[in-house]
């Protein structure tokens, strides 16, 4: 029986490998292979039984049960009965066999079944197999190749018996005729080959260690003449690369002898494969196998094909390897193996072959060769150790390759020798030499080659490489020190290995360090020894002027300066304390920032400071002389390197400065003047520094030698004006002029304050003078170059600096200060005004911010002239963006973005300078007459420029002033006026400039007034905080900011100023930017409230003013005064002015919603208008029935116009802020009001006639307002909520939705529902009377009502507040009276409500338990509830009320509930499943006692469903389902399970369910073992559920339940009925379904 019902299982499970899906088809082997492991025989007996039954069985499914059988003898060979193992063993032969035709996949795994028994019962196999492997008869394809895998997988049980195999198939090699055979022989060879070798190797573990390779060599070489000299000449590939594959392995066999004498035919025969397109690396890894064995006997014939051998291989490593072809790179590798192979036998003709090789034109060829180089330098270095000189010398020519790869290989052959001591030859330099030169390569610039023979390697991956080798060779390589150290530090210096210092640093600095350990001695330099060693000077000097620029070649500027502190003993002893202070520092620095971080200028100067510190602490004058000597050698070398070039200059005149020789000094300043390169802008820039800092400390001798050079015929050549013979250009003449007119400058900026006074008129300025000014015939030419006047500019600048900055600058009268400004207004003036070139203008206004604060002061009309020209100039240049587009390309952009800054900057210098010559009233009101025309400008950036102008001006103004006597600031009101309209201007920018503007002007008020500096006034400082207002660009918010900066300005201006202010205003309010009209209409408006009492009796001419000019534009600030209006009109004729305005035609327009909002401004006065629109709107019907004729029977329900207009007139005055007080005076009727307002109008429409004007408005500019009557009446209660107090549940609604659902017909209850818990929460206290006034809405005659009431009151009853204010019982009688409603809607409510006083007063469920029962009990049996609604509330509600009930009050109706909710637990709609599992769970905790029996019952016919609908397609009924079992956990007796449930089932956490329910199954059958059929049972009835996951679930639950069952349970098992439906679900059209069904199948061999 046991046996049969194994084979029923198997059979199952082996029909279904006909299933098309192969994750099922994968399951079904899984399923066997689980089957094999618990009962190995009795599944391979049944898999025989099954292949030898259905022998017509397709050879895909029978691979599938031969898998199997594989898998199960692999994993339980040990175990396995010899009868069995020779039952397998028969089958699998038979099945290999069966058909003569190869079928590979069915074959293939018989054979596999052969070689996995083999592994064991090698005897056994081979027994069967070599019965159909006799003498004279050709073998199955597979017997062959089952040979030759168990010689792989059982070495040492297959070897004994391969020399009787090897006898008998060496005659049946000349019988195979097909090429398959033949290729399955030489498999079979090659593997035997292999094995005896491996045999053979490990003798000390083998069973039989007297075989030997004799025993087998004949056969081997029998088979190899067949093999070469038959086979291989095939024209069929496959049989050739199956001989070559073969003969590798076989040849280590061969007799030596006979190998030797095959060798002249092996080894051509073997080359001449490469031709036919055999795949190469197998062919050369059997060439290298066969040239192995022969080197390892010594043979003497190889010496012959050594020829044939190198020219053949030597191609192959010269040819690409070629990344798509899998086998290239190994194939590569193996080539070098032979090349190593013949190096040890044969260097000297190898590289007799080699060397010439790279003399080759053909780069493949020279790269190749030194592939091979590099091979056998590492791979055969004692063969290599006497021509390490002669390979030296042969590197000569790659050397001088050109080639990038070449270039690659020569590095990595470079690599090779510093590894094995060739650097340390003779010609080691060179090499080295090499490695830096590759080093300093520069960086690609030329678009790659698209072309086949394109070199694909590029500059920097040489550089790369060459960078690690160099770094490698200097630090992991010991032998190497002696040759780098100092060898490298030549290379320091040269211009030309600039690219490669960075490497060379660190190098060098590692080696230094080094040296250091090994002792004084060793790292002390003998420069006399060392001829080729740059001297200290220079070397110091270079590694200086490179740490300039820091950041280039991957951080040159920390590599020298680490370099240079372990230097010090090298360059001068005494510097060894300071640069170990010093240097730190400095490198810390650079790490700290980054190339956009750092500023060049304090770099330059922490390196220039470094220099004079270094200097200094020398002191030894000479050696300062040879170190500005050497710097003045390098200048020509930074040619090509400007920035360099110009901190050298900087470092030359450094060094002057330092040097105390005036001889010296001259001398080099003599050379600087005559060797410069005068067309270079940073060489003049740099040239002219260097004249500057050595003036600090020789200013006569730098004067001396600027006046001298001019007199010079080096000069004279250059500039004279009738030389026939030029040495410079005319151009570079002005070029010269330039830089001397710079020197000048600089000399005045460095030179002594005390000294230079005296020089400037004097010498400085008559000089610079002398060279820009050029006269022919007597007559002045104006310069158009340029250069020359930007230097001109700068000097002036600088000269200007340096009178202000000198002690006696105060008596000092500068006489050309007149002529210098004059020419300064000359340069701004001839700039174009609507571009930006030049920095002439910017550079011009600095000047004469320096100059006018120079004494004499200017007289009147070059004031003007000297305002109007600068500001002319630069607020009527264009737009940034415009000045960037023209005139110039993109990448100027940026250039001329800085230069558009930089000159804002400077007029803002040059107008602070100004009228800090004039710091008064009068002083500020002349600057901004000048101004005034470019703040009221139509164009927005001639506006923002100005008023930015204007903003630092009066703050300089005020932090400038000192005001020592009590004075009027009299035209205060003028200048307030011209600013305040700008508060509202139409760029946020000139907003925020304009209050600060305000603010200054306040300030200066109070100075003025008698106030300190600090002194802050609360009034003005809240200009501040009202900036941020305008930073928005809503209107409102921009209104109310200008309104209160109004209130501001009107408190602090003194009376006498008021009436300026407000003709001013007045006249703004036609300003062509309306923003700023608005700001005019806010400041008036602001002024008319302070003063209103004096236009009262104006009033209606300021009405129809207002009106007027509302209708003209529509501008928030008119709205504001016509606000003002209607609050004083409406104070007097509250009744007219509401009539009047209800009269309006809807919608309102913003005029006349304007005039709504003016009347919530007093409180008194808006509590009388709410009072009288609440009257209207309740006065009439909400809405009439109008049936459609188009529509049949049918109606629609249109709103009536007068509580509409009232609803709307609500809005607007609540949607005012000053209307709160009022609103909470009225606030429960105005909320009930409301409320049932909006119930009465969700799915109302609007009039026809208001219907059109809708569609009128929606094709406005402006957006259109919502007529809609519901949303309208939502947004009035939202204000009416807002301006009530209740904000806060305002916000809570609106945070979840709450407001759309309330216009939303079928999701009206849940809007009122979040709104009754927003009022619960935030407004508890107004709820009494609300309530009290909505209980007779419970009997309106409106459904909405009721509906809206109910849901009102069912929210409130889950808030504890409705038992604190005492309304529970009446609101829960008034609830319970609701389930007799004819309307379903209320009745669901109306238990929800109930449902929800467990949450609301948990304490009172007690009391009135058994009412709130009865009535979900009732509800759950409601019969007129076809969509279950009712049910629902019932089912949801009682699980919250169970938690509070009284046991005796429930435990009546416990199975009543369990019964009627059960059905539930499988319903379609998930809202069901999930309220009645939750039920259940919720009912275990009344199972204790009397009822604990009847509900274990209950528990045990639900276990299944909720276990299984834990995979439910619903997240929340699989939580519910975890929830329930939690809570049945407790009751089910089984501690484990119970624990489990409580581990596993976290609601938020996922669920591994296939391990959960394993061990649910585990539990459940060691404690309830007697519900096994049960839950079988149930679970077939889930085969046939709706949805995928739940019928995948069941049989994988049946499948634990059998899998831990105990066998006298499992014996009761209906395994007929269960495999019949197993079978029926295996044919379920989702393929996960089948899956589990075939696991399960695997796991019933414990029922059997």
């Amino acid at each position: 029986m046991m046996e049969s019902r194994v084979k029923k299982l198997a059979v199952t499970l082996m029909d279904a490998t006909t299933d098309k899906d192969p994750l099922v088809q994968e399951q079904i082997y899984n399923a066997l292979c689980y089957l094999g492991d618990s009962e190995p025989e009795e599944i391979l007996n049944s898999c025989d039984e099954y292949l030898r039954q259905h022998d017509k069985l397709a050879s895909p499914h029978r691979v599938t049960i031969l898998k199997a059988m594989e898998a199960v003898l692999m994993n339980n060979i040990d175990y396995l009965d010899k009868s069995t193992a020779k039952i397998v063993i028969f089958l699998a032969s038979n099945e290999m066999t069966k058909s003569k035709e190869i079928i590979y996949d069915w074959q293939q795994a018989a054979s596999n079944v052969l070689v996995a028994a083999g592994r064991r019962f090698i005897n056994k196999v081979m027994e069967e197999v070599l019965t159909k492997f006799q003498p004279g008869i050709l073998p199955h394809y597979f017997i062959v190749q089952t040979f030759a895998n168990l010689s792989v997988s059982n070495v040492f049980g297959m070897v004994p018996f391969l020399n009787s195999i090897l006898g008998t198939m060496l005659p049946m090699l000349g019988m195979a005729k097909q090429d398959h055979m033949k290729s399955v022989f030489c498999y079979a060879l090659q593997h035997f080959s292999e094995s005896i070798q491996e045999y053979l190797a490990n003798l000390d573990k083998a069973p039989d260690p007297t075989v030997r390779k004799d025993t087998f060599s004949n056969e081997i070489f029998n088979a190899y003449d067949v093999l070469f000299n038959v086979w291989l000449q095939s024209r069929e590939a496959k049989l050739r690369f199956a001989v070559v594959k073969a003969l590798g392995p076989m040849s280590h066999l061969m007799p030596s002898e006979k190998l030797e004498e095959q060798l002249p035919r092996l080894v051509p025969g073997i080359l001449a494969l490469y031709k036919k397109h055999v795949e190469a690396f197998y062919v050369t890894k059997s060439l290298c196998q066969i040239l192995e064995a022969s080197v390892n006997f010594g043979s003497r014939t190889l010496d012959t094909q050594l020829d044939a051998l190198l020219s053949t291989l030597h191609p192959q490593i010269c040819a690409p390897v070629e990344s798509s072809v899998p086998l290239s790179l190994k194939n590569h590798n193996e080539v070098l193996r032979c090349f190593t192979v013949l190096a040890c036998t044969f260097p000297d003709r190898l590289l007799g072959f080699l060397l010439p090789k790279l003399e080759s034109h053909n780069e493949r060829i020279r790269v190749g060769t030194l592939i091979i180089m590099r091979q056998i330098i590492n791979c055969a270095p004692s063969q290599m150790e006497i021509k390490k000189p002669f390979i030296l010398s042969s590197m000569k020519l790659p050397l001088q390759d050109n080639s990038n790869k070449v270039k690659r290989a020569v590095v990595q052959v470079i690599s090779a020798m510093a590894h094995h001591g060739y650097l340390e030859q003779t010609g080691g330099e060179v090499m080295i030499e090499y490695i830096v030169h590759q080093c300093a390569l520069p960086p690609d610039t030329q678009p790659r080659k698209q072309t086949p023979e394109a070199d694909d390697l590029t500059s920097d991956s040489v550089q790369n490489i060459s960078i690690n080798t160099l770094f490698l060779i200097s630090t992991t390589v010991s032998r190497m020190d002696a040759v780098l150290w100092p060898y490298l530090l030549e290379f320091v210096t040269p211009i030309q290995f600039t690219g490669a210092l960075t490497p060379l640093c660190r190098s060098l600095m590692h080696l230094a360090m080094k040296k250091q350990e090994e002792g004084e001695n060793a790292f002390l330099i003998h420069y006399d020894t060392h001829a080729n060693l740059p001297s200290p000077c220079a070397l110091m000097a270079r590694l200086l002027i490179v740490s300039s620029q820091p950041y280039l070649g991957d951080g040159r500027g920390a590599a020298a300066l680490r370099l240079l502190n372990v230097l010090p003993l090298n360059i001068h002893p005494v510097l060894v304390e300071l640069w170990n202070k010093k240097i730190p520092p400095l490198v810390e620095h650079l790490e700290a920032n980054t190339e956009k971080s750092l500023s060049p200028k304090e770099w330059e100067d922490k390196l220039l400071l470094f220099l004079r510190e270094t200097l200094t602490a020398i002191s030894d004058n000479t050696w300062i002389c040879q170190f500005s000597t050497e710097m003045c050698k390098q200048l020509n070398s930074y040619n090509c390197f400007p920035s360099e070039k110009n901190f050298l200059y900087k470092c030359i005149g450094t060094a002057l400065g330092v040097c105390s020789n005036k001889d010296v000094v001259q001398k080099q300043l003599q050379e600087l003047l005559e060797t410069a390169r005068y067309q270079e802008e940073a060489e003049r820039e740099g040239l002219a520094s260097g004249f500057g800092i050595c003036a600090i400390n020789h200013l006569d001798e730098t004067l001396a030698k600027l006046e001298d050079f001019v007199k010079s015929d080096v000069f004279k050549k250059s500039v004279g004006l009738f030389s026939i013979f030029k040495d410079r250009s005319d151009n570079e003449a002005e070029k010269i002029k330039s830089t001397l007119i710079l020197c000048y400058g600089y000399v005045a900026r460095y030179a002594p304050k005390e000294l230079v006074l005296s020089r400037i008129e004097a010498d400085i300025l008559r000089n610079i003078f002398q060279y820009f000014n050029t006269r022919v015939l007597g007559i002045k030419v104006e310069t158009k170059d340029l250069m020359l006047k930007l230097c001109l500019i700068r000097s002036i600048s600088m000269i200007s600096q340096a009178i202000s900055n000198s002690a006696q600058s105060d008596a000092f009268v500068f006489s050309r200060k007149a002529e210098l400004l004059a020419q300064m207004l000359e340069f701004i003036k001839t700039e174009p005004l609507d571009l930006l070139r030049t920095p002439i203008r910017q550079r011009a206004m600095i000047s004469c911010t320096y100059l006018v604060l120079l004494e004499p002061p200017l007289n009147e009309p070059d004031h003007v002239e000297l305002i109007d020209t600068c500001l002319s100039s630069v607020l009527a240049l264009p737009p940034l963006d415009v000045l960037k587009e023209r005139d110039g390309h993109m990448p100027d952009a940026l250039h001329k973005e800085t230069l558009y800054h930089d000159t804002i900057s400077a007029l803002k210098g040059l107008l602070k300078s100004i009228l800090q010559k004039d710091l008064t009233p009068r002083g500020l009101q002349s600057m901004f007459e000048h101004l005034g025309p470019w703040i009221r400008s139509s164009k927005e950036h001639e506006r923002e420029r100005a008023v930015g102008v204007s903003a630092m001006l009066l703050e300089f103004y005020r932090d400038t002033l000192n005001v020592s006597t009590v004075v009027p600031f009299y035209n205060l009101g003028l200048l307030v006026a011209l600013f305040s309209p700008r508060c509202s201007d139409s760029l946020a920018s000139i907003r925020l400039r304009a209050v600060d503007c305000a603010y200054y002007l306040l300030c200066i008020q109070l100075c003025y007034e008698g106030f300190a500096h600090n002194y802050r006034d609360e009034t003005v400082e809240r200009l501040k905080d009202l900036k941020n207002g305008l930073e928005d660009p809503d209107f409102t918010i921009l209104f109310n900011t200008c309104y209160n900066i109004a209130m501001v300005i009107g408190k602090r201006l003194p009376p006498d100023q008021l009436m300026s202010l407000l003709l001013m205003m007045f006249e703004g309010l036609a300003d062509p930017d309306q923003n700023c009209s608005r700001a005019a209409a806010v400041m008036i408006n602001a002024v008319l409230k302070e003063r209103g009492g004096v236009l009262l009796e104006k009033v209606p001419v300021i009405m129809a003013l207002i009106h007027s000019k509302l209708q003209e534009v529509d501008e928030e600030h008119l709205r504001k005064a016509a606000q003002q209006t209607v609050y004083i009109l409406a104070s007097q004729h509250r009744t007219t002015v509401v009539s009047s305005l209800l009269g309006s035609s809807l919608p309102f327009d913003s005029h006349t919603c304007a005039m709504w909002k003016a009347l919530a401004v007093e409180p008194a006065l808006t509590s009388q208008i709410l009072e009288l629109l609440l009257d209207k709107m309740n006065r009439d019907v909400p809405y009439k029935e109008n049936k459609s004729f188009l529509l049949g029977s049918t109606s629609e329900r249109i709103a009536t116009p007068l509580p509409f207009a009232a609803t709307c007139a609500l809005h607007e005055i609540m949607s005012a802020p000053e209307s709160g007080a009022a609103v909470l005076g009225l606030y429960p009727h105005l909320f009930v009001a409301l409320l049932l307002r909006v119930s009465c109008t969700v799915g109302v429409q609007l009039p026809k006639n208001l219907q059109s004007k809708e569609r009128k408005s929606a094709s406005w500019s402006q957006a259109p307002r919502n007529l809609e009557p519901c949303s309208c009446a939502v947004e009035a209660l939202r204000a009416m909520l807002t301006q009530g107090g209740s904000d806060e549940a305002v916000k809570s609604v609106g945070s979840v939705g709450g407001w759309e659902l309330m216009k939303s017909p079928e999701r009206h209850h849940d809007g009122i529902a979040l709104l009754a818990r927003a009022m619960a929460k935030h407004a508890g206290p107004k709820l009494p009377l609300i309530v009290k006034n909505l209980f007779p809405m419970l009997n309106s005659m409106y459904d909405s009502q009721r509906i809206t009431t109910t849901a009102f009151f069912a929210e409130l009853l889950n808030s504890s507040v409705v038992s604190d204010l005492i309304l529970l019982e009446s609101m829960m009688d008034n609830m319970t009276g609701r389930q007799k409603d004819p309307c379903t809607l209320v009745r669901m409510l109306a238990l929800r409500g109930l449902g929800n006083i467990s949450s609301g007063s948990p304490d009172k469920v007690k009391k009135h338990g058994a009412q709130l029962l009865a009535s979900m009990v009732n509800g759950m049996d409601d019969k007129d509830d076809p969509d279950n609604l009712v049910a629902l509330e019932a089912m949801s509600s009682l699980s919250k009320l169970l938690e509070h009930v009284e046991e005796r009050d429930i435990r009546s109706m416990l199975l009543h509930i369990a019964i009627r909710i059960r059905p539930f637990f499988d319903n379609e709609n998930h809202q069901l499943r999930t309220s009645s599992i939750v039920l259940f769970g919720n009912l275990t905790k009344f199972s204790a006692g009397n009822c604990e029996d009847v509900f274990f019952e209950q528990i045990l016919n639900g276990l299944v469903t909720l276990l299984l609908h834990l995979q439910d397609p619903k997240p929340e009924v699989i939580k519910a389902c975890k929830f329930a079992l939690r809570m049945c956990g407790p009751s089910m007796g089984c501690e484990g399970l119970c624990d489990m449930f409580l581990n596993h089932l976290h609601e938020d956490r996922s669920l591994h369910y296939g391990e959960f329910m394993n061990d649910v199954c585990k539990h459940l059958m060691q404690n309830y073992p007697e519900m096994l059929n049960r839950l079988i049972s149930t679970n077939l009835f889930y085969f046939k559920s709706n949805w995928v996951d739940i019928r995948a679930a069941a049989p994988m639950f049946i499948g634990f339940l059998v899998l831990h069952g105990d066998e006298e349970h499992r014996k009761q098992v209906d395994l007929d009925q269960l495999l019949s439906s197993l079978k029926v679900l295996l044919k379920d059209p989702a393929a996960v379904v089948r899956m589990k069904v075939a696991e399960t199948l695997g796991r019933l061999v414990r029922v059997v």
